[in-house]
């Protein structure tokens, strides 16, 4: 499926790229590719050490010096499909290592003096494609290097003006004196009614193109001097016409000794007649003769042909079975787009060298056993288009012993039978793609041990038709494709795995499978396929994935998934493929990438997570995919806000990853900021440095803990004391004017271990002989009530308080407290 495979392999390349977002192009290795922006400046963010900048398919309507001044590695311009009609002088002058310059498709009509002065490396320029009428003598003076030309679909009436365009010396008068280094010219679809060489101005000359000329008169053939192309090897004269057979002998004799590839296309002059004078060339060893309306090939028709090795007779409209009696050393043969209905029998009986046949868009319905007997060294054929309904017996015995490739494509194949291939053993590469087939028989690519690459999409296959062990045979295949038939699955594990035996597949392409409803991958979908590297299953309509699915695949690399319904994925799903490179979600409904996070993706390089409904890409993902080189967020419904300004500043700053169109995004929430540009957002007033505020934090408790801590280790007597007057003088305060009458004339403060001196010897002498009412702790204290408020009731209740002091008073806490709050008392 080749926008599959395009897809992946634009995936390989970007693998390289440099880090940061373009506003206008993409970083391919060294490459800018700034392709469909509407662009009428060149970007002035493209980095100066770029080697190739494309530029196509733009609005420029002129180049001027101004545009490219900074490039000086650059090797590489392609500025085709624009509108440029005005080239200035010297405006290339800075392209000092410029190799290759496309202009085609543009709107040049004038080349100035000086167009390309700079450019003394260039060796390809192509102005196809353009209305050029008139060239400017110095023009292309500076081009000494230039060995392909094209300036094919122009309006050059003269081959003069040819070497007008190529002369390097500006002060010669005889411009068809001018030697050139051209290998390659290509003036074809011009006016061009005469061609003229008087001297040896194409000494290295080896590509000529002058066919298809837009005016429909005579060409004048003037070279005069045989000797003067005889470099020539590869000679385009398509629908070019000269006055008489004895002009076309002429022409002939110019490349008698050298011509080995010869287009002789759409040919409104004797067809017949010019091939066999063609075939005088002693070298000629390709033939291309298409659209020349050729019915019929007759017995003399390459009569002369015996040495040419390949023939191309594409577009006519052959319907005779004419032998090719005299092409014994043909080696490929095309009879592509005639109106043939069975294959050639000359194919089988005479071609015995053939190694290639194309004999796609007839109208071939039916292959039979001798179709391709004796074609024992036909390694292509090709016959895609045709109206194929039953393959016969034609692949059935081991007549094409080495036959690598085989194209059915496009013709009306419903079923593949048991042994149908069965004498392809050397077959490597096999299409059936686009057919009706609905059943693929047991044993069906039965002998086709060597087969590498199959492709099967875009036919009717069911999941019963893979239930017999179609693939049980092909244990070499490295290439599947499967995409577009009906194979829906609804339960979520096979009975029998499918690809069992196919332990050396690398490719599984299962996209759109034409069913309704929601889809399904059974968990063991995948069982056997230990060596599978890319796997695509786009559009399926599927909801959620086994978390089992790719425990069988522990190599894959490459994985698209894109275009369903999933809504959320589970980190779960990846962890049995932690070498995954390349992840392809677009498409999906998915509102995050948060499943990254815990998935160990830590080798991947490439995710395509466009058109989803994502809002904040947090800092844990990107920091979650470390080896990310390539990141594609297109069309998603970014969130204007702080939770963004992580990303905004990631994007901006980082040199690792390349964020693909990052100054297209635009916002979606919140409403006053719909339709602007994410990178628009002001993310100084989201700075808010936690790291640096946790410092400072952090910095402060350690500074109090270490003052406290020597503070107590040197003074804690001191500021125990301290604490003490402190809570005496606080309560003092507070119930100094709610000081009552007194209860008691005294308080006894004293220690526990005093208590027995305190009852024996002060109790009896203070209340039995002074008649002292005294307030002693264990007496008279309220229980239930705070100690604290007990001791402070006590004093203050007291006229007196006696401290009853000893070694253990002076110890305890309580005493020093009861004896500062007595003293603030007092």
């Amino acid at each position: 499926h080749v926008p599959t495979i395009m897809y992946f392999l634009l995936l390989n390349c970007a693998l390289v790229v440099g880090g940061f977002s373009l506003r206008s192009c993409v970083l391919d290795q060294d490459k800018a590719v700034c392709t469909q922006r509407q662009l009428t400046e060149v970007p002035t963010d493209i980095p100066p050490s770029v080697k190739s900048i494309d530029l196509s398919k733009n609005n420029f309507n002129k180049i001027q010096v101004a545009n490219f001044t900074h490039f000086p590695n650059l090797t590489s311009l392609n500025l085709t499909l624009n509108s440029i009609s005005l080239i200035g002088k010297r405006s290339f002058s800075k392209l000092v290592s410029l190799q290759q310059l496309t202009l085609t498709n543009n709107n040049l009509v004038v080349l100035q003096d000086d167009v390309f002065d700079g450019l003394s490396k260039l060796t390809e320029l192509r102005i196809d494609f353009n209305h050029i009428q008139m060239v400017a003598s110095n023009a292309f003076r500076s081009l000494s290097s230039l060995l392909v030309l094209d300036l094919s679909n122009n309006k050059l009436g003269t081959v003069a003006l040819v070497h007008l365009a190529i002369q390097h010396t500006p002060q010669s008068q005889d411009l068809t004196n001018v030697s050139t280094e051209i290998t390659c010219l290509d003036v074809s679809r011009n006016p061009l009614v005469r061609f003229e060489v008087t001297a040896d101005v194409f000494p290295k000359l080896t590509n000529l193109n002058i066919g298809n000329p837009t005016v429909k008169t005579n060409l004048t053939w003037a070279v005069q001097n045989h000797s003067l192309l005889r470099h020539v090897t590869t000679l385009d004269i398509s629908e070019v016409q000269l006055a008489s057979i004895d002009q076309w002998r002429k022409f002939f004799t110019s490349f008698h000794a050298s011509v080995t590839f010869l287009k002789l296309n759409s040919m409104r002059q004797m067809p017949a007649l010019l091939i066999n004078m063609s075939c005088s060339f002693l070298k000629l060893s390709t033939l291309q003769i298409r659209n020349n309306a050729l019915s019929s090939i007759g017995s003399n028709l390459f009569q002369m042909c015996q040495n040419v090795t390949d023939v191309d007779l594409k577009g006519n409209n052959i319907i005779e079975n004419s032998p090719f009696a005299f092409l014994h050393s043909l080696h490929a043969l095309s009879l592509s787009r005639n109106r043939l209905r069975c294959v050639p029998p000359a194919a089988r009986n005479l071609l015995k060298r053939l190694k290639e046949l194309y004999l796609q868009n007839n109208r071939i319905a039916v292959l039979n056993k001798g179709n391709f007997y004796n074609l024992l060294k036909l390694e292509r054929l090709d016959l895609q288009e045709n109206q194929i309904f039953d393959l016969g017996k034609a692949f059935r015995k081991p007549n094409l012993p080495n036959l690598k490739s085989l194209n059915l494509t496009h013709n009306k194949l419903t079923t593949v039978n048991r042994y149908a291939f069965n004498g392809l053993q050397s077959l490597t590469n096999m299409s059936l793609a686009h057919n009706q087939i609905q059943d693929l028989q047991s044993g069906c690519f039965f002998n086709v041990r060597n087969l590498i690459f199959l492709q099967l999409q875009s036919n009717e296959l069911n999941p019963r038709t893979l239930l017999n062990g179609a693939f049980k045979d092909v244990v070499k295949l490295k290439t599947l494709h499967l995409e577009d038939n009906h194979l829906k699955y609804s339960r979520p594990h096979l009975k029998v795995p499918l690809f069992m035996n196919l332990s050396r597949l690398e490719t599984l392409i299962f996209d759109r499978q034409n069913v309704e409803g929601e889809g399904h991958i059974p968990s063991n979908f995948l069982q056997g396929l230990i060596s599978l590297m890319t796997f695509s299953c786009q559009n399926l309509h599927l909801v959620n994935f086994s978390d089992n699915v790719f425990m069988h695949t522990p190599r894959l690399s490459t994985l698209d998934i894109s275009n369903n319904d999933f809504h959320k994925l589970s980190p779960n799903l990846f962890a049995p493929i932690p070498n995954l490179t390349q992840l392809r979600i677009h498409n999906s409904n998915l509102p995050s990438l948060d499943f990254l996070i815990r998935s160990n993706l830590t080798k991947l390089k490439v995710l395509n997570a466009q058109r989803n409904l994502l809002s904040v890409i947090s800092e844990d993902v990107i920091r979650s995919v470390p080896s990310l080189k390539v990141l594609d967020l297109k069309q998603n419904s970014f969130s204007c806000d702080c939770d963004n300004s992580w990303f905004v500043r990631w994007t901006e700053n980082n040199s690792l990853t390349q964020v693909l169109d990052a100054h297209s995004f635009k916002c979606n929430y919140p409403s006053e900021c719909r339709n602007t540009r994410l990178l628009d957002l002001n993310v100084q007033s989201c700075l808010v440095d936690i790291s640096f505020i946790c410092f400072i934090s952090s910095t402060c408790v350690n500074i109090v803990i270490l003052v406290a801590s020597f503070t107590f280790h040197f003074s804690r007597f001191q500021l125990t004391y301290a604490y003490y007057i402190f809570l005496a003088w606080l309560y003092d305060s507070r119930n100094r004017q709610k000081r009552a009458a007194c209860r008691y004339d005294a308080f006894v403060s004293y220690n526990g271990h005093d208590e027995a001196w305190v009852y024996r010897e002060l109790v009896p002498h203070l209340e039995q002989d002074q008649g002292w009412r005294l307030c002693l702790h264990h007496r008279d204290f309220l229980p239930g009530k705070p100690i604290v408020e007990n001791i402070a009731e006590a004093i203050y209740g007291s006229r007196k308080t006696i401290c009853v002091v000893s070694r253990r008073y002076l110890q305890s806490e309580w005493c020093s407290k009861e004896m500062q709050l007595a003293r603030y008392c007092l």
